[in-house]
């Protein structure tokens, strides 16, 4: 919908060199001119650098471009994001520029991916079609073509409020009162025609001019009669600005209002006038808990909007400040400020335009051009508390936390950002993602191991390794419908690497040393984790087959035979400590479990980690108990091909925000917090296979 730094546009509209700037960056400029038809069309192929060199190496030709429905002719991708890719196009028809947001990426994939993202196109363009007010970006045409979705908008040479808060880190109090009055004015009127936006914040805030600012990306908005797109229990926007009242919908579909929206327009009014979120946490889940429990921190720089911005983030969405109330707020706070100017610096000299009146109900559509931003002195005064909040029943509102991944996904495929943005000035070229070559992301997961990665009835996987292999494909930009999964052992999982059936592997895969660096047909593997970290353990049988057992000791001491799975770590570490394995080998643990259980045998205990026997033992409670954890311990790896540093580096990342975000803290009282009988997590493994 915009750029961030503007893109420049060409006098000849782009017949240069033909390559389009922003995200795509190596993307060639030799598209293919399409008819009238309407014919589905293909996105250009990345240029190798053999190619770029040689392209460079000779005179620049002009390249033809997409014309879409005949009549919107792609100029330059002005920047690309998890919900699709803008680009300028003109518009040959009225020989205008506009801005053309496509809502299928070049990396679009699965059916069911497609008409979700179809939809949510086609909502878009219906919810802002509703709305015509200059605080409220313009769409003027909606154009199917193929499996694509292109929405035409104004083209805004613009700049964000996330961009501005960065620069300039805090806003006076009186700029952050005239932005919002802007914003709400915008908002009075997409609440009018019974939209809700869903996503305020200051990324979706942009300036046409100056401090002009202008609403965008109804990407995920709701209005009357729309069909909903989301899963009951499952949370859609950026958590950061989502309201007390839609974290706590977990057996429903979430029900966003108009008060949801002004909710976040008052987290946004904080962070411009305080330059910092007002639940400040050290992570994305400590966020989330104290929107739902606790005050906002005291203002420190805007004593002036904290009743404003209190009432705005009452808990209770019934008694929050409606927007006509907080306009006439904003409106008198101005007035009564109007001979008290902000203690402003302008970064260059300039000529101060005239004292404007009182603000009018509408925001000028041409307001005064400014020549440099406003600075604001380091100033402390005393700590002022934002009145107005009622706290709610935590039990209630923050039950969606504790349930599950679906409120973590939402986010991370979005992201924080604007969706639709290009790289910042002076960013380097991104490693292009995994997924980009790889559209599906398989894992190698164990199919016997109850409560860590089981196959059901019905052929789908559960478990804590389950749920982990989402929650890292999600954050490296896969749907859930585009992580599959397949059996492995711990006999054949390397094996099924090498081969390339499997990207990852996520199966209790301890990391040792002989792993790292084996030969074949025992194939070296690539480690990132660990991400758990289990003790060495034995079970037995609670009725003896001829002698009760207690103590591991006693299993050394009568050297009654031990059962662990081959290829297992435990392989080579049960005869080192002195125990007594069993001849014959499994390749999994529950044939293990059933020679234990099975009275003609001579197997005696199983051994392996003591979160793999919790498994076991919770499903057979009446004939099988878990003895102590002996020493030592197995750090859990997502392993992968040694050559796959770029995926490395992607699951790495994905891990620390699991590890920081909260996230390992869910999975283990999910899944393992039951299987062990203890509520409270051990501490985190840190990552040792990741670098730093």
């Amino acid at each position: 919908m915009h750029s961030e730094g503007t893109a420049g546009r060409d006098a000849d509209h782009g017949q240069g060199d033909g390559s389009p700037r922003g995200a795509g960056g190596g993307w060639t400029g030799d598209f293919l001119r399409s008819d009238s038809t309407g014919q589905a069309q293909s996105w250009p192929e990345p240029l190798s650098p053999d190619a770029s060199s040689e392209r460079a190496a000779r005179p620049a030709l002009p390249a033809p471009h997409i014309v879409i429905d005949g009549r919107y002719e792609l100029l330059h991708s002005l920047g690309r994001g998890g919900m699709g890719e803008v680009w300028e196009a003109l518009d040959t028809r009225l020989d205008r520029h506009v801005a053309v947001k496509g809502l299928l990426g070049r990396d679009a994939v699965g059916a069911a991916t497609q008409e979700q993202m179809m939809q949510r196109a086609r909502r878009e363009a219906a919810a802002i079609a509703k709305i015509r007010h200059p605080n409220v970006v313009a769409v003027h045409d909606r154009v199917e073509s193929g499996n694509q979705v292109w929405i035409v908008m104004d083209l805004l040479d613009a700049r964000s409020l996330a961009d501005l808060i960065r620069e300039e880190r805090r806003l006076p109090v009186r700029r952050t009162a005239a932005i919002g009055l802007q914003v709400l004015s915008g908002l009075r009127a997409v609440h009018e025609a019974r939209v809700v936006h869903r996503d305020v914040k200051p990324a979706n805030i942009l300036f046409a001019k100056d401090d002009f600012a202008i609403l965008v990306d109804f990407g995920i908005a709701t209005f009357d009669g729309a069909a909903p797109l989301t899963r009951a229990g499952e949370l859609i926007g950026t958590f950061k600005y989502l309201a007390p009242e839609l974290l706590s919908q977990t057996t429903q579909e979430t029900v966003a209002t108009s008060a949801s929206d002004l909710w976040s327009l008052g987290v946004t009014l904080y962070e411009m006038v305080e330059g910092r979120h007002p639940f400040d946490r050290p992570n994305e889940y400590e966020v989330l808990v104290a929107a739902c429990q606790s005050d906002p921190l005291p203002m420190e720089h805007g004593q002036e909007l904290a009743e404003v911005v209190g009432r705005l983030m009452d808990k209770d969405p019934a008694r929050r400040l409606s927007a006509a109330n907080a306009e006439d707020m904003l409106r008198d706070l101005l007035r009564t400020t109007a001979a008290r100017p902000d203690p402003v610096r302008p970064a260059t000299p300039r000529e101060e335009p005239a004292p404007a009146p009182d603000p009018a109900p509408l925001p000028p559509p041409r307001p005064p051009q400014r020549q440099g931003p406003e600075r604001v002195p380091r100033q402390q005064p005393p700590q002022r508390r934002v009145p107005g909040r009622r706290k709610v029943s935590a039990a209630v509102v923050c039950g969606a936390l504790v349930l599950g991944l679906g409120w973590f996904a939402a986010d991370r495929m979005r992201g924080d950002g604007p969706a639709d943005a290009a790289p910042r000035p002076g960013q380097g070229a991104r490693a292009e993602p995994y997924r980009k070559t790889h559209p599906i992301l398989k894992v190698g997961v164990k199919a016997d191991q109850p409560g860590l990665s089981e196959k059901t009835k019905d052929g789908t996987y559960r478990g804590y390794e389950i749920d982990l292999a989402y929650a890292i494909g999600h954050d490296m930009g896969y749907g859930r419908d585009q992580v599959t999964f397949e059996p492995v052992s711990s006999e054949n999982r390397s094996t099924i690497l090498q081969k390339g059936d499997v990207d990852l592997v996520i199966a209790t895969y301890s990391i040792t040393e002989e792993r790292k660096h084996a030969k074949a047909p025992d194939y070296s593997v690539a480690f990132a984790g660990p991400y758990y970290v289990a003790s060495r353990s034995f079970m037995v049988r609670r009725k003896a087959k001829t002698v009760s057992i207690d103590d591991a000791r006693m299993l050394r001491k009568r050297q009654f035979e031990v059962c662990t799975a081959r290829s297992s770590t435990y392989e080579s570490w049960l005869p080192r400590a002195g125990y007594n394995m069993t001849g014959s080998l499994p390749n999994g643990y529950d044939r293990c479990v059933r020679d234990l259980l099975d009275p003609t045998s001579s197997v005696y205990a199983v051994s392996t980690d003591d979160v793999i026997l919790a498994g076991f033992v919770r499903d057979n409670p009446a004939e099988l108990k878990r003895l102590d954890s002996g020493p030592g311990a197995e750090g859990y790896g997502v392993a992968m091909k040694p050559d796959e540093k770029g995926l490395k580096t992607e699951v790495c990342s994905s891990l620390k925000k699991i590890m920081a975000d909260g996230i390992w803290e869910q999975l283990y009282a999910e899944h393992l917090a039951p299987l062990l009988n203890r509520s409270s997590p051990p501490n985190k493994p840190k990552l040792a296979e990741c670098p730093s």
